[in-house]
């Protein structure tokens, strides 16, 4: 395969989307109030799906739309009619993940390009070249696919045929995320969409003649997670699943805050970039990429299945990360000031990292100015405040400031 890989990007809602544009997202993929498989992400209504499309073409990017339910008969209806108005938006493809309804959006909205979600589990080259028959442009495969059987699924489809595959973020202690642990204990369908997380659940064992006596299994401070998958990280695997012919990295985390968008967007736009230029330079960065995905909120991380057999789930316990967001810049500066939006506490004296989308530049905080009393301050810690902080660098809109984590959170 020749060319550059798309880095596709979560957005949960217009926060996550305008920031994952800001720090180089190819393409974006978000949902409507109804029929994506994240309902309790913010996602858009009608004018905030036209915004979203709008703001992702005018930077050169693309917009994708989930509607993977498993859609009973009853709800194909309104399926349809989304699908037609998001044709009609402009929406580049929208993903599926049900047969039904990708016969059934064929047939009554035949331009609009189809996406076959990882949610279909498909792990073979005989089920893409079916819905490539069906006309479908491109199939996410499911995380339990190899990279060896990758290499092989390339050489085995029509040339035309796009590959897309997840390469960080969460994973489902299920096949492809079909899980029906959410709907027995819950009653909320993971594959409508209403997942209740049970797998990420703490968990103690009883014995039955010793009630209320809770045994410990894999216990330490933060508690048991018997059923808690770690993360994916395919950072280090970029070169291979380009070489296997993947035409898409996609990036999980519709459910994620905008900070952690930036901080994966920022770290695979750089080692994709650094890849396309030189294998060699990209192995260099190679720690510093490893790094910067630290700094965002976390469980502990594996490769998956890309080399066989994951690691056994249970030991990724609760969230980690490294760094901290402490605000979003809110207007363009190039005279050492930079007005932010505040998100956590600060001080003088402190050594930060302004993100930028072409990489981080470390500053010490020199002074911290409330315009609203024109006052200077040791420290702020008021959400939502507009601050100028004195960096003495140049930043831009949307960029971020980000410092050590601290045990007190506004």
């Amino acid at each position: 395969m020749t060319g550059k890989p798309e880095l596709l990007c979560p957005a949960g809602g217009m926060e996550q989307l305008k920031t994952a544009l800001h720090f180089g997202a190819d393409a974006v993929y978000g949902a409507m109030q109804r029929y994506g498989l994240r309902a309790f992400a913010g996602n858009f209504d009608r004018d905030g799906m036209e915004e979203a499309v709008r703001l992702c073409h005018a930077c050169n990017a693309r917009f994708y739309l989930t509607l993977n339910i498993f859609p009973f008969d009853d709800e194909i209806p309104g399926m349809l009619e989304a699908a037609g108005e998001a044709r009609e938006m402009g929406v580049d493809a929208v993903i599926v993940s049900d047969l039904g309804a990708i016969c059934e959006l064929r047939r009554h909205v035949p331009q609009l390009p189809l996406h076959v979600s990882t949610q279909a589990s498909t792990v073979n080259a005989s089920a893409i070249r079916h819905y490539a028959s069906l006309g479908c442009r491109r199939v996410i495969l499911a995380r339990e696919v190899s990279l060896e059987r990758m290499r092989g699924i390339r050489r085995a489809i029509p040339v035309d045929m796009e590959l897309e595959c997840f390469i960080h973020g969460a994973s489902c202690v299920a096949w492809s995320g079909r899980c029906l642990l959410s709907a027995q204990l819950t009653g909320r369908s993971a594959n409508q969409g209403a997942c209740a997380q049970p797998c990420r659940w703490k968990y103690a064992l009883m014995e039955e003649k010793r009630p209320g006596e809770y045994l410990p299994v894999a216990e330490d401070e933060h508690g048991t997670y018997l059923f808690s998958a770690r993360d994916l990280n395919l950072c280090g695997a970029l070169p291979q699943l380009r070489e296997a012919g993947i035409d898409s990295f996609k990036i999980e985390g519709r459910m994620k805050n905008a900070y952690y968008i930036a901080v994966v967007t920022q770290a695979y736009r750089r080692a994709i970039d650094t890849l396309a230029e030189d294998e060699a330079a990209f192995r260099e960065i190679l720690p510093e990429i490893r790094n910067d995905l630290e700094c965002a909120s976390h469980r502990e991380s594996d490769t998956g299945f890309l080399y066989g057999p994951p690691q056994v789930p249970g030991d990724a316990e609760g969230f980690h990360q490294t760094r901290e967001v402490l605000g979003r810049v809110t207007a363009d500066g190039n005279d050492g000031w930079v007005e932010m939006e505040m998100k956590n506490r600060f001080f003088v004296g402190d050594e930060v990292e302004l993100m930028k989308r072409s990489g981080t530049e470390k500053a010490r905080v020199r002074e911290i100015r409330i315009p609203r009393t024109d006052q200077s301050v040791e420290s702020w810690g008021i959400g939502g405040e507009r601050v100028l902080v004195l960096l003495g660098l140049t930043a831009r809109a949307g960029d971020m400031l980000r410092g050590p984590v601290r045990n007190h959170r506004m």
